[in-house]
């Protein structure tokens, strides 16, 4: 092990990340709600504001895949897609079967210049969280309460109100609902034997009345759909302690380009067009586990360097202070004060391994395994 690789592995390293995104994102949440009077003026402008400071928060966890860990990226794409990803609104349907593959979707939404304006169908108590959640809320994420006849008014009236955004974005949109494990694909095959539906292996069954209500409300606002599927090197199975560790990863992702028009307007059709699309990337995923690829030419998007500014100049404004209060703390040699100090600081580090914790796969939800989920297909 190198010394540059030792010192990403310290837990000093991983404390001092996670002050300046935590403390940096404290700060832009603030500045955010300085521009709630902004938006009876213009929201457009206040809309360009929060596009910019949601991007100071997104790409420092960007910037740590990236510059960080150094985990590459490689795009499997059809060459006459290439030109217009970043270049209009898309519907990014993505699988999500990892802990990090969140970080990925933001990572390549990064390399096409759309991070910050990209928006998510996000579940209503991640509002409540500060930074992330307090972030989302003021990019207009779209919450959803899983209960589908509330979100069926309110997730087509949050829709409704990006027909006039004004700038590209990518609506990233996980159609299975939860994250993959054993136990939530065994009760989703049980539903699909229940349904005549052919069995996947590699996904769960898509909720289809969602991302029917999602394609519903964005037609003639997003262009196409990126039918996205994402697979690591190796059998890796990345995770987000890993990256603070500074693990390289190996990530590929095949993407395919669907103009909108191409999805049918009925909601049964949909339904089953989406059934099929998600037969499909099953193919791919066990192609992939034959091969070591997907199918089509590769291209690797070049990073740009604003993720890494972006951190570096939050390091700049929020370590200064703390390096001159923690040199007054060991200059004024008081124990009550350094006790003091080191509790606050352990305090952090549990908070902190508290959030990577959540990230977990064995910490993920029991959505997809209740009786519920029968009725959102």
């Amino acid at each position: 092990m190198g010394l540059l690789q030792f010192l990403k592995s310290q837990f000093l390293c991983h404390l001092i990340i996670c002050y300046v995104f935590l403390v940096s994102g404290l700060i832009v949440n603030l500045i955010q709600i300085c521009t709630l009077p902004l938006w009876l003026v213009s929201k457009q402008l206040a809309r360009k504001i929060n596009i910019r400071l949601a991007y100071c928060i997104a790409s420092q966890m960007v910037a740590a895949l990236e510059w960080w860990s150094g985990t590459e990226c490689t795009l499997y794409t059809d060459p006459k897609s290439y030109p217009l990803y970043g270049k209009e609104n898309a519907i990014v349907v993505l699988n999500h079967s990892f802990e990090i593959d969140f970080l990925c979707g933001w990572t390549f939404c990064e390399r096409f210049g759309v991070l910050g304006s990209s928006k998510v169908l996000a579940k209503k108590e991640l509002a409540y969280v500060p930074v992330i959640g307090w972030m989302w809320y003021f990019l207009e994420i779209v919450f959803c309460k899983r209960k589908w006849e509330e979100d069926r008014t309110t997730v087509a009236q949050s829709l409704q109100k990006l027909r006039d955004y004004p700038e590209n974005y990518w609506f990233l949109l996980y159609c299975e609902g939860t994250r993959f494990t054993p136990k939530k694909h065994q009760f989703s095959m049980q539903i699909a034997e229940s349904k005549g539906l052919p069995k996947l292996k590699y996904h769960l069954l898509p909720r289809t009345k969602g991302f029917y209500v999602t394609v519903q409300n964005l037609r003639g606002t997003a262009a196409a759909i990126y039918d996205s599927t994402l697979n690591f090197r190796n059998n890796e199975v990345p995770t987000l302690l890993g990256i603070l560790n500074g693990k390289k990863y190996h990530a590929d992702l095949y993407v395919r380009r669907i103009p909108l028009e191409s999805v049918p307007e009925d909601e049964a059709e949909c339904a089953a067009w989406l059934h099929k699309l998600y037969q499909e990337k099953d193919g791919f995923q066990e192609q992939y586990a034959q091969t070591g690829r997907f199918p089509g030419p590769m291209v690797s998007p070049p990073r740009r360097p604003w993720s890494l500014i972006n951190w570096l100049f939050w390091s700049c404004v929020v370590l200064y202070p703390l390096g001159l209060l923690i040199a007054q703390l060991l200059s004024s040699g008081s124990v009550l004060t350094i006790a003091a100090a080191v509790v606050v600081c352990s305090a952090v580090s549990v908070g902190i391994r508290w959030m990577i914790g959540q990230t977990e796969i064995d910490k993920s939800s029991n959505y997809g395994i209740k009786p519920a989920a029968l009725n959102n297909n």
